[in-house]
């Protein structure tokens, strides 16, 4: 059975469904967020939608995340991206979406959520700072993949933010 859907005012977090990839990867689209393929999201809510939120107003997405719990530190999730549609900016919703997915069953023995960050993104350094703060825990960063690894032009490194230990029972 599935858990029932967490829902703030009008917007419901659910888990994903292959349905949503699409809805998910316009979104990126028309932001300006890391773009993937479409088959990237249909595949993250097919194989991993236990670490994936979407974030639905209306049967609309406004909002997602997608992250993994990877294989040798199943203690840790890690956000891979977070998208949020322009009608909801300003409202929260990318931290109640990491709220969410922290709430997930999946992430029941889950102590630590990680991201790669820019320098550069100081709306997603915040958002991670504050996520630490509400859990009243830390946020260190530290250097992860330098801009040399990446092949085009222009590219940032990408640090590590690293919250936790959070307690969510």
């Amino acid at each position: 059975m599935a858990p029932a859907p967490i829902k703030t005012g009008s917007v419901q977090f659910l888990k994903p469904t292959v349905e949503d990839g699409a809805a998910m990867w316009e979104l990126v689209n028309e932001s300006t967020l890391d773009q993937n393929s479409a088959y990237k999201y249909i595949m993250m809510c097919e194989f991993f939608a236990e670490t994936c939120v979407v974030a639905k107003e209306d049967d609309q997405v406004v909002g997602f995340v997608t992250a993994f719990i990877p294989p040798e530190r199943q203690d840790v999730v890690f956000v891979w991206q977070i998208g949020v549609h322009s009608s909801q900016r300003g409202k929260g919703l990318a931290s109640k979406l990491l709220h969410a997915l922290v709430q997930r069953e999946g992430c029941h023995e889950v102590n630590y959520v990680e991201a790669t960050v820019t320098p550069s993104n100081e709306a997603s350094q915040a958002l991670f700072r504050r996520l630490a703060r509400s859990f009243e825990t830390t946020c260190e960063v530290s250097e992860c993949f330098g801009e040399d690894l990446f092949p085009e032009d222009g590219h940032e490194e990408e640090l590590t933010f690293r919250v936790g230990p959070i307690k969510t029972k």
